[in-house]
């Protein structure tokens, strides 16, 4: 058996198509959704996911401002340009791009963002709504996998659910989606006990762990669906001998880097019922959930 491939990219295209629907209604009354970045410092992989996201608002007729700040910004240069942008009538949605440098305080630059414009829904006020299954604003990444196990006809009452991570930008959020669409929920995490045989109990493990290829075919059931968040550049060549096919190695030496998941896939594969491929699965619906609630904040 070899999984089914859960293609993030046509499901995020699908979703892209019914906001750009919503925002041109919007546009009709005089409204244009717009968004307000703030890229701290000089990660070249925040600098693409901004690329990416401005693109994506490009599509979709979406205005957009990025604020750049240096890696020496302070803690309060940061808060005041979140405030600007909440102060701004045509920013209906604010993303601070993490991580932030490690002399800025996240946390106080994440409560300076207006709940009404938190369209990342990292605020407490948002965390509080969605743990009451009154959600304003879902955070987008476990937003985006709801909707791919949606499409793909995932049942999720009564089945066993296994989330690999406790982030409160994936992890935790994810957790209450699946419980809040009657899922039995278990949350695991880095110091989870005899990890192989919890995980193994999943009908639909989602693994947001951070570390490239931890979870194999041993931690799988057979026949579950999996989810890969992970997002790892390798460079090392033993490594990516180990993670990647034939096909995708040969990329490898041709580039000298790649990005890989947090799930061994040549082996999961094999016993999953389903994976998402990394490039390309959970990714791409990120960004259409960001697409999407940058647009139901302009629509308040």
């Amino acid at each position: 058996m070899i999984a089914t491939v859960l293609d993030g990219v046509e499901c995020a295209r699908a979703m892209e198509e019914s906001t750009r629907e919503q925002a041109g209604a919007l546009l009709a009354r005089g409204i244009r959704p717009g968004l307000g970045v703030l890229l701290v410092g000089e990660d070249p992989a925040s600098a693409v996911y901004v690329r990416n996201k401005t693109k994506a608002c490009d599509r979709l007729g979406i205005l957009h401002e990025t604020v750049r700040l240096g890696v020496d910004a302070t803690t309060e240069q940061c808060r005041e340009a979140v405030l600007a942008f909440n102060r701004r009538g045509d920013i209906h949605g604010i993303l601070v791009q993490l991580p932030l440098p490690k002399g800025v305080d996240t946390d106080a630059v994440l409560l300076s963002v207006d709940p009404l414009k938190d369209v990342d829904g990292f605020h407490p006020v948002n965390a509080g709504l969605l743990l009451q299954n009154h959600a304003r604003f879902v955070p987008c990444t476990p937003s985006g996998i709801m909707e791919l196990l949606s499409r793909h006809r995932v049942e999720l009452p009564g089945l066993r659910a296994t989330v690999l991570g406790r982030s409160n930008i994936v992890g935790k959020p994810m957790a209450l989606l699946l419980l809040h669409a009657n899922a039995t929920v278990t949350l695991a995490h880095s110091r989870t006990r005899n990890l192989p045989e919890v995980t193994r109990e999943a009908d639909l493990l989602v693994v947001a762990a951070g570390k490239a290829g931890l979870v194999r075919a041993e931690h799988v059931k057979k026949g579950a669906v999996v989810v890969d968040v992970g997002m790892n550049r390798i460079e090392d060549a033993s490594q990516a001998r180990d993670l990647l096919d034939p096909g995708r190695f040969s990329e490898f030496e041709k580039k000298g880097s790649a990005l890989v998941g947090d799930v061994h896939a040549p082996s999961v594969q094999e016993v999953a019922s389903a994976l998402t491929p990394v490039p390309g699965g959970v990714g791409p619906l990120t960004i259409a959930a960001l697409m999407r609630n940058t647009v139901k904040a302009a629509g308040q």
